[in-house]
């Protein structure tokens, strides 16, 4: 391990909102980037942590990634212009006696291949396969998740200690680690490239992902998608599983560049989040087509619609009815905002 990053980790955290040590090599505090949650400040959802020799940053929250010494950069020019100097010198070894030059020490490299998955996720069971009195499968009875959804959503005892054999120290401590719903994550051939876990307990961490085959966007659903047809966007996986043709970006920022011209985004029901708002505005100005939820429609996302009695036909035709682009998507964006 550097001990110069972690000196200057040091440094940095009066810069950084919440900042918390957790581990070894492991540290916690609000993200620089994204600003985490405005209505929640106790949030912090940013983290760096070390992968191999070097420390990495990474917001479980906007879903920033970066070199410590990018996210120093970002925060602290100065601090960092200090940090690469102190780097370059430790870089060298000192000219010894009889010594005729300084020696560059090469930086160290990995050959990471990453695992593949070309049906099952490991050896965890899937939801199909488990009793019907199992308590993760009650959450998904709770949630009137797809029966035909099910095959593909996988029950995990242990997710820190699970995903540390996929990703070597993910998770540097096993303390706290606890069972988790996973979610694969295919590419348009059928093979898996990473996954989302979500908690069913009172874990404050809602969602953690991890993609460990970068080749590919973070985009759940792809293997289900009819290019030919409209794409519906939406953040969350167990929200897609709801509508026909959907995707999920697993993040707060829906647009997906490469099916702008045929996609519909289908932003949260929150129209006192300020978050939310200014998305929905980016979405606008960016000339994607977007949801505008009418008023009769109370439940904040889709899931709950599903719910509160909805079916899924009601809730294609209000999604159908209710999209905009351009001036108009302004005016009812307009009208549907509380903040």
């Amino acid at each position: 391990m550097n001990f110069v990053d972690i000196k200057y980790i040091s440094l940095l955290s009066p810069r950084l909102e919440k900042f918390q040590k957790k581990d070894n090599f492991l540290w916690n505090f609000r993200c620089p980037y994204c600003g985490d949650s405005k209505k929640n400040r106790n949030k912090a959802r940013g983290f760096v942590y070390r992968t191999k020799v070097d420390l990495f940053y990474k917001c479980h929250n906007c879903s920033v990634g970066a070199s410590f010494s990018n996210l120093l950069k970002y925060v602290d020019a100065n601090l960092h212009k200090e940090y690469i100097l102190e780097k370059y010198k430790e870089g060298q070894t000192s000219k010894g006696r009889g010594s005729k030059s300084n020696v560059t020490v090469p930086n160290p490299k990995f050959d990471f291949k990453p695992p593949v998955f070309k049906t099952r996720l490991g050896n965890l069971k899937t939801f199909a396969e488990l009793d019907k009195k199992h308590p993760a499968v009650q959450y998904l009875f709770k949630r009137k998740l797809p029966r035909d959804s099910w095959n593909d959503i996988y029950y995990c005892s242990k997710f820190f200690e699970f995903s540390n054999t996929i990703v070597e120290n993910k998770f540097p401590t096993l303390k706290g680690d606890h069972p988790r719903i996973l979610i694969p994550f295919r590419n348009k051939n059928g093979q898996i490239f990473g996954y989302q876990g979500r908690c069913f307990g009172k874990e404050t961490q809602k969602y953690i992902t991890i993609i460990f085959n970068n080749s590919y966007q973070k985009l759940f659903g792809v293997d289900r998608l009819n290019t030919s047809k409209i794409i519906y966007i939406v953040e969350g996986p167990f929200d897609s599983l709801f509508i026909d043709n959907c995707i999920a970006v697993a993040q707060s920022d829906l647009q997906v560049t490469k099916y702008k011209n045929k996609s519909v985004l289908i932003p949260d029901n929150e129209p006192r989040n300020r978050e939310i708002c200014k998305q929905i505005e980016k979405y606008i100005s960016n000339k994607y087509s977007v949801v505008i939820w009418p008023r009769d429609v109370k439940e904040k996302d889709i899931n709950d619609m599903i719910l509160s009695g909805m079916t899924k036909e009601e809730l294609q035709l209000i999604i159908q009815q209710n999209t905009y682009s351009g001036l108009t998507a302004l005016t009812e964006f307009n009208k549907w905002k509380k903040v």
